[in-house]
């Protein structure tokens, strides 16, 4: 806001400033009284009409005196025609640019973009009032800020409200040009609007209750990022090159932290190195899950099939390795073939793999007796996400395969990813119905007789809650039973 500078010098400390030129011409009024006096004194003491001149002088000051009162009624408390600065701003009054400056950046619509940004800046004071005071020139509104303390600087994270019309390049040389460096921006939206504090305690949550959230919360906690879960040491034995100490190693854009199991698991994020208070949490969680131990949610459906029999579907784990096994035994060398891509013999060797909750969450089908006809596996891997089904030869078309898929990418939806792929063969035209009932969209590549079938997950076509309810009629009677 400007002020002219005659408004400045009118006050000072809120109270009125006395000129100089007043005062001169008090002192010559007074002087001047002085010498009245004295001529009225004379002529009242050596003329002969003293008494008549007192009389005159009393009415005079009388009516000078009243005179005086009411100019100083009418004009002495008149408000000044600035701000003088004794009296609060209008609370109308936004803060921020001034009208000229906002005049001058371009129009405004009441659309807006949300950002997420992150930049380096100076460890001293006044950069980050810099940077702010930057962000306020265009207009830009700043929801959330955490700062992450570095040994030669401070790296900022914002959450940015934006004018629809700024760009991204408008922001980042703005925040150049306040000191900023090393600036990283993109896109935000509504849930990153959860303060830091209560997003990490909610992945805690997650986390504590299912051990198959630990990849998933390590990817909601540090943005687009590449997990993988390795062997801490080669097949041979010995220390190979990705075995880490208990606290674990920060390199710049990788984090490598020893898993609960032995091995090591692997977070890359090349296009944003990691701070160290997002390594710290990081390492936190993993902890968690280390002092939790194995667990799954023991949640189980029970499904009546069209000929009256029961199955139920439930989550697995590692205890169920050698009921997997058995159900190998009884599936076929086609459907193994189909399944696994690979020799018939090697199927029991992925087992402990796919039945690991760290590298994803199984469904098992079991029977009235207990035997496992079925498994459905929804796989982290990397940043993408692998959908696998198998059931046995005798279960097969009764639509279970189905039903599993639903589930499973049901579960997609609920951890956030963007699609699931399917690797098959182009034969395995059950495979194919199955996710052609999912209602969703496809997309299809066939290499060498390998078929990927890649389904890309919007939340609006997924129906909300459990189980999946696709866009055929389900075939099934269903009855939930929790322990």
């Amino acid at each position: 806001m400007t002020r002219k500078v005659s408004d400045v010098t009118r006050t000072k400390n809120g109270r009125p400033v006395h000129h100089w030129r007043r005062d001169v011409v008090e002192l010559a009024a007074l002087f001047t009284a002085v010498a009245v006096a004295d001529a009225v004194a004379n002529l009242v003491g050596h003329g002969p009409d003293g008494p008549a001149l007192l009389v005159i002088s009393a009415i005079a000051l009388i009516a000078t005196a009243g005179f005086h009162t009411w100019w100083s009624r009418r004009h002495g408390h008149a408000p000044p025609t600035g701000d003088t600065g004794a009296r609060p701003l209008p609370t109308t009054q936004q803060a921020g640019p001034s009208d000229q400056a906002a005049a001058t950046a371009g129009p405004v619509s009441g659309e807006s973009t949300l950002w997420r940004m992150r930049t380096t800046v100076k460890d001293e004071p006044g950069s980050l009032a810099a940077l702010c005071a930057a962000l306020a020139g265009q207009r830009v509104d700043i929801l959330s800020l955490q700062t992450h303390p570095l040994a030669d600087g401070t790296v900022d994270e914002f959450l940015l409200r934006a004018p629809a019309e700024l760009a991204a390049g408008d922001v980042t040389r703005a925040v150049a040009l306040a000191g900023g460096a090393d600036t990283w921006i993109e896109r935000a939206d509504a849930h990153d609007l959860v303060d830091a504090p209560t997003r990490v305690l909610g992945l805690a949550a997650r986390t504590a209750l299912d051990a198959a959230e630990l990849p998933l919360a390590l990817r909601q906690l540090l943005g687009r990022c590449t997990i993988r879960s390795l062997p801490a040491a080669p097949a041979g034995g010995g220390r190979g090159p990705d075995a880490v100490p208990v606290e674990g190693v920060l390199e710049d854009t990788v984090i490598r932290l020893r898993a609960p199991e032995g091995g090591v698991i692997t977070v890359e994020r090349p296009y944003l190195p990691f701070t160290p208070t997002e390594f710290a949490r990081a390492r936190a969680l993993v902890e968690l899950d280390a002092r939790l131990g194995p667990r799954v949610p023991r949640t189980q459906d029970v499904l009546t099939l069209p000929e009256g029999k029961d199955i139920t579907v439930r989550r697995a784990d590692a205890g169920d390795l050698e009921a997997a096994k058995a159900m190998h035994e009884r599936c076929s060398a086609r459907t193994l073939g189909m399944r696994y891509h690979g020799p018939v013999g090697d199927a029991d060797r992925y087992l402990g793999h796919l039945l690991s909750p760290r590298f994803g969450r199984t469904l098992a089908v079991e029977t009235a007796s207990g035997r496992i006809v079925g498994l459905g596996h929804l796989l982290w891997d990397g940043d993408e996400t692998e959908v696998a089904l198998l059931v046995e030869d005798a279960w097969q078309r009764r639509g279970i395969g189905g039903e599993l898929l639903g589930r499973l990418v049901a579960m997609a939806v609920e951890a956030g990813c963007a699609s699931v792929y399917a690797v098959t063969q182009s034969s395995n035209t059950g495979m194919v119905a199955a996710m052609r009932g999912l209602g969703l969209p496809l997309d299809y590549q066939i290499e060498e007789g390998t078929l990927v079938i890649t389904a890309r997950l919007d939340a609006a076509s997924v129906a909300s809650g459990w189980p999946y309810e696709g866009p055929q009629e389900r075939e099934f009677e269903e009855r939930i039973v929790r322990d």
